[in-house]
């Protein structure tokens, strides 16, 4: 059976009603429509729940467009929305700020459906496919999870989380016990295999939303651990460790056991100004050294104060 595409979601702008009718009547049978009559909704609406694509008028009584779109435009979250902008202004110096703005067209009243149904089509496109390549860009090409890229954003924004919440941010970092005599004994394409099966016991691990397995380059993995304590970080890392052990996956080139097993090292912190991000990982590292040089097959742990 052919998966279902849920419709794209434009938020439409207007003070008039009438605009904002003509505009629901014209879009509504393609798109999931939100409305909005002023620029303070419009910004709580894009909190609640980020549309596609925004149509924004420019003029209105409370907060213009163009003060929207700036604000929109200067945070991460939702500077990548296109926004069209509705308007009776047609010259040029308008449409160059609102273009300089970061607004991707421009559409002047009175409203032609035609137009805007094809403007809105084709920029609902382009953003779909910028967000399958952005998806693409953050995952690892050979296991099919989270890459180094994607690991750094989402440890960057656990940080900040941890900074707002002072709660504890845990870290593990993950190596494949003797990969090189793997890949020497059963041939690179195995060791393809090999990846691809640890990746997926690392993950089977994980049940929270907010928790992230990833590739972190070669047979290294790590894995972010949001608001959990190091006892917490050894737990899981201890089920990650019997995860791949139970896999049975033989590696007769090992020299610690006949089959594929993994080494871990934990670091947990609570997020503060005086520390960063960097420093944990490096204390997760060292651990997964330790763990390592202790024996392989185990997990080490440490929590900073």
């Amino acid at each position: 059976m052919e998966m279902q595409t849920a419709p794209a979601r434009v938020l439409i702008v207007d003070d008039a009603p009438s605009n904002l009718a003509i505009l629901t009547e014209t879009l509504r049978a393609h798109y999931d429509i939100r409305i909005a009559s002023g620029g303070y909704e419009a910004l709580r609406l894009v909190d609640e729940s980020p549309p596609d694509l925004i149509l924004l008028d420019i003029v209105m009584p409370d907060l213009d467009g163009y003060e929207v779109c700036r604000r929109l435009k200067e945070r991460a979250a939702t500077r990548n929305i296109p926004i069209i902008f509705l308007t009776s202004k047609g010259e040029v110096a308008d449409e160059t700020l609102g273009l300089a703005l970061g607004a991707v067209d421009y559409i002047i009243k009175p409203i032609s459906v035609p137009i805007v149904q094809a403007r809105v089509r084709t920029h609902v496109e382009l953003k779909r496919r910028g967000d399958l390549l952005e998806t693409l860009s953050m995952r690892d090409g050979l296991t099919g999870i989270p890459n180094r890229r994607f690991f750094d954003d989402c440890l960057d924004r656990a940080w900040r989380q941890g900074l707002r919440t002072a709660k504890p941010l845990s870290l593990l970092m993950a190596d494949i016990d003797y990969f090189k005599d793997y890949n020497d004994t059963y041939g690179h394409m195995a060791g393809d295999e090999c990846l691809k099966l640890v990746a997926c016991a690392l993950t089977g691990v994980l049940n929270r939303p907010c928790d992230l397995a990833a590739r972190f380059g070669g047979e290294e993995f790590t894995v972010v651990l949001e608001d959990t304590d190091i006892a917490g970080a050894l737990h899981v890392a201890e089920t990650m460790r019997a995860a791949v052990q139970d896999m049975g996956l033989p590696h007769t080139g090992s020299h610690i056991a006949p089959i594929v097993t993994i080494s871990l090292g934990a670091a947990c912190t609570v997020p503060t100004n005086a520390s960063t991000p960097e420093e944990l990982l490096c204390l997760a590292d060292r651990k997964l050294y330790e763990a390592k040089q202790a024996g392989r097959n185990r997990a080490f742990g440490v929590q900073t104060l």
